[in-house]
C-alpha cells in the first residue's frame, strides 16, 4: 500500500512538474532565420525545434534587416541576422540581445563580378553597378573593402538589392557584380562569376563579420528557459559537423539541393564554433567578462555612422549590455 502510494505521488508530481513547465512557456514561438548553410539548417532539417515542447513557427528571411525589422515590431522572437544589421539593432535602442554566433563569416560572402566587366580588383569598381543587400554584412564589408581600396564609395553605383532579386539583376546583365553570400554567390559563381574579395580577406585586415541569433529581450526575461533549450539545439547541431562531418554535408545537401561537393565546401566557408569557444574572450566571453565581440559591434556602429547609414554609436557599454553569454552557460550547466 505504501508503495502504491509513493507511486501515485510520484506521477503527481511528475504531473505537476509538466504543468508548471507548460505554464512557463508562451503558446508558440516565432523564429526567424534564413538560407544560410550553418547550425540552423541542421536543426531545421532534424526536426530537433520540436524539442523545445512548444509550438515554433519558422520565417523565412531574405537578410539580416528584414529580420530585425520584424523583431523591433514584435513579429518574431528569436531571429538569425548578421553581426551589422544586429549591430544597428542594438544601436538604434531596438532591446533585443545577442546570444549565440551560428558562424563566423569567411568565404561564403565575397564579391562577385561579372565575366567581361572590365573588373580585375578593387579599383576598378568606379563607375560600376554593384549589388547587395543594404545593412547587411556583406554590405558593411563592401564599403570596407572600397575604404581599404581608396575607391570613394560615391563613384560606384551600390545598389539595394535581396539576394533573389541580385541573381535576376545578373542574368538580366543590369549589375557588374554583387557583394552577397550563398546560395546565391554559389548561383553567380556558377554563372562565370570571379570573386574579387572574400569576408575571409577583409578579416585578415581586422574587419570580422558574423551571422548571430538573437533574441528580444521582454521574450529572454520571461522564458529563460526556452531560450536556453534553443542553444542547446544549436550545440547538437555544431557536435554533428564537428564529430559527424559527412552527415552534416548531406544535411545541407539536401536542405539546399546541391551536390555533397558544393555543400561541403559553402559549409567550410563558414567558421562553425563550440560552445565553448563563444565563452573565450575572442567572442562572446563570459557573464562577468564580455569578450571580442563587444568592440567588433561598437566598430561596426561607428563605421555605419561614418557611412550615414545610422546616426549615432552609441557607448561601449551599451554594446556590452546586449551580448548575453548567459544562455550559453546555462545550456553548459554552468
Amino acid at each position: 500500500m505504501k508503495r502504491l502510494a509513493f507511486f501515485v505521488l510520484a506521477a503527481l508530481l511528475i504531473l505537476f512538474a509538466e504543468s508548471a513547465r507548460a505554464a512557463d512557456l508562451p503558446s508558440v514561438v516565432n523564429i526567424g532565420t534564413q538560407q544560410i548553410p550553418n547550425g540552423e539548417t541542421i536543426v531545421k532539417a532534424y526536426g530537433y525545434f520540436n524539442d523545445l515542447g512548444v509550438k515554433v513557427n519558422l520565417v523565412e528571411f531574405d537578410s539580416g534587416k528584414d529580420v530585425i525589422t520584424a523583431m523591433a515590431s514584435g513579429g518574431i522572437d528569436l531571429g538569425m541576422m548578421g553581426s551589422t544589421p544586429a549591430s544597428v539593432g542594438i544601436a538604434t535602442g531596438i532591446p533585443i540581445e545577442l546570444i549565440w554566433i551560428h558562424d563566423v563569416i569567411g568565404k561564403a560572402e565575397s564579391l562577385a563580378v561579372k565575366p567581361g566587366s572590365g573588373i580585375s580588383g578593387l579599383k576598378d569598381l568606379a563607375g560600376k553597378k554593384i549589388a547587395t543587400p543594404f545593412g547587411s554584412t556583406a554590405h558593411y564589408s563592401l564599403l570596407n573593402a572600397l575604404k581599404f581600396a581608396d575607391v570613394n564609395a560615391k563613384n560606384v553605383a551600390v545598389l539595394d538589392l535581396q539576394p533573389a532579386d541580385i541573381y535576376a539583376a545578373w542574368q538580366r546583365g543590369d549589375i557588374d557584380g554583387a557583394y552577397v553570400w550563398h546560395p546565391t554567390l554559389d548561383k553567380l559563381l556558377s554563372d562565370g562569376g570571379q570573386v574579387i574579395i572574400s569576408s575571409e580577406d577583409l578579416a585578415a585586415k581586422g574587419i570580422i563579420t558574423a551571422d548571430v541569433e538573437v533574441v528580444r529581450s521582454e521574450f529572454a526575461r520571461k522564458y529563460p528557459e526556452l531560450v536556453a533549450d534553443y542553444i542547446k539545439l544549436q550545440i547538437r547541431a555544431v557536435d554533428i559537423y564537428k564529430n559527424k562531418f559527412d552527415e552534416a554535408v548531406d544535411v545541407v545537401a539536401k536542405a539546399y539541393d546541391i551536390s555533397p561537393k558544393e555543400s561541403q565546401q559553402q559549409i567550410t566557408e563558414l567558421i562553425w564554433l563550440s560552445p565553448q569557444e563563444h565563452l573565450t574572450s575572442k567572442y562572446l566571453g563570459t557573464s562577468k567578462r564580455k569578450g571580442d565581440i563587444v568592440k567588433a559591434l561598437k566598430s561596426t556602429s561607428e563605421f555605419l555612422v561614418e557611412q550615414k547609414l545610422i546616426e549615432k554609436s552609441p557607448d561601449l557599454s551599451v554594446f556590452e549590455k546586449a551580448v548575453n553569454p548567459a544562455y550559453i552557460e546555462k545550456a553548459l550547466g554552468q
